[in-house]
């Protein structure tokens, strides 16, 4: 099974490629924020279940691993959406 490391890596290689597609399109940050749900889907369930799979295996109960991986998915994005709009208003683009 993949860990938690490995899965949020691709998760976050999978947003940084979206983002840099994003402003490549030049996306508003209102349609950047609305598509970045819809984006990046396996990754982000294969991270989102690697991270419940880790809290339970430290004592968490389901109820608490769920609610700590949807709040790490929830950072990732909104942590994306704060980058996209950083670039946008610079109009530059992220390193590769």
């Amino acid at each position: 099974m993949a860990t938690a490391a490995d899965t949020r890596e691709a998760f976050a290689k999978c947003l940084r490629a979206d983002l840099k597609k994003s402003l490549e399109a030049k996306k508003t940050a209102a349609d950047y924020e609305a598509a970045i749900k819809t984006v990046c889907q396996a990754e982000r369930e294969a991270f989102r279940k690697a991270v419940i799979v880790l809290d339970k295996s430290g004592g968490d109960s389901d109820a608490d691993a769920t609610e700590d991986a949807d709040m790490q998915v929830e950072d990732y994005h909104a942590n994306f959406i704060e980058k996209f709009v950083d670039y946008s208003e610079s109009g530059t683009l992220p390193a590769e």
